[in-house]
């Protein structure tokens, strides 16, 4: 891991990743799309009850991969609108959206910095940010400000993102791996992906950086938008060895008054 990237390679870097993953998260179990289509549910508990009933409510799915969350909220009910930066991500979810007969859903190939111009500055009910997006992101201050003018008034956002608290610590859950405050880029080199670590791959780099809470909700209030809520959870993708119990997902709504 290295600190050094130059700015200008990083969104190519990304997607090249990113590309290249899309047919592996296809054919294998982590993410089990023949599960998907026969009804499996891809929104934690938590999640549902915090956004609420979404029936008859339009939702953006910001950074949305290939759409099973956004494919989850169609499913109850929502006219859903999925935006990815990668095509062959979105190629996928337009694929499953009619195979589950989503009829309504949508989905755009765009960069999320360009999400207001790809979508013709139209707004949602329901702005909704997933795991694992905000790290991809350079600029936090600019996300929230995109995501604010998604929002319709009375409108909110809705993020539910790994806690960058549970990033500084090692596997042990005892060990300080890495810098809480770290901002400059963090430039990864390493095969394979997250659902499939043994897979082959070449675009093997990428570029990412730590958003701590306090930068992510000041820039959404800096927008514009009303903090309604933050949770801390416990439950996430790991367990440490030692019964640690640290926050692993964060929550948070943020309203556009009307």
């Amino acid at each position: 891991m290295t600190t050094t990237q130059d700015p200008a390679e990083w969104r190519a870097a990304n997607r090249a990743n990113w590309d290249e993953r899309v047919p592996i998260h296809v054919a294998g179990p982590f993410y089990d799309l023949p599960g998907f289509v026969a009804g499996k549910d891809t929104l934690r508990a938590f999640e549902l009850a915090e956004v609420g009933v979404v029936s008859g409510k339009t939702l953006l799915h910001l950074q949305c991969h290939i759409g099973l969350d956004t494919l989850s909220w169609a499913r109850r009910g929502a006219t859903v609108t999925g935006l990815d930066f990668s095509a062959p991500a979105v190629d996928v979810a337009r694929g499953l959206a009619a195979q589950i007969g989503a009829d309504t859903a949508q989905f755009v190939t765009a960069d999320v910095y360009d999400a207001v111009h790809a979508l013709d500055a139209q707004t949602f009910d329901i702005v909704y940010t997933g795991f694992g997006a905000l790290c991809w992101l350079p600029d936090i201050a600019r996300w929230a400000q995109t995501a604010a003018a998604l929002v319709a008034p009375g409108g909110f956002l809705y993020l539910a993102e790994f806690h960058p608290f549970a990033d500084v610590l090692a596997e042990d859950g005892r060990t300080v791996e890495n810098d809480y405050f770290q901002r400059d880029p963090i430039v990864v080199d390493a095969p394979g992906t997250y659902a499939d670590p043994s897979a082959v791959t070449t675009a093997t780099l990428t570029v990412e950086w730590l958003h701590g809470i306090g930068d992510v909700v000041s820039a959404l209030a800096a927008a514009g938008l009303r903090l309604e809520f933050l949770h801390e959870h416990d439950s996430g993708h790991f367990r440490f060895p030692t019964g640690l119990r640290v926050p692993q997902v964060y929550s948070l709504r943020a309203t556009k008054v009307e």
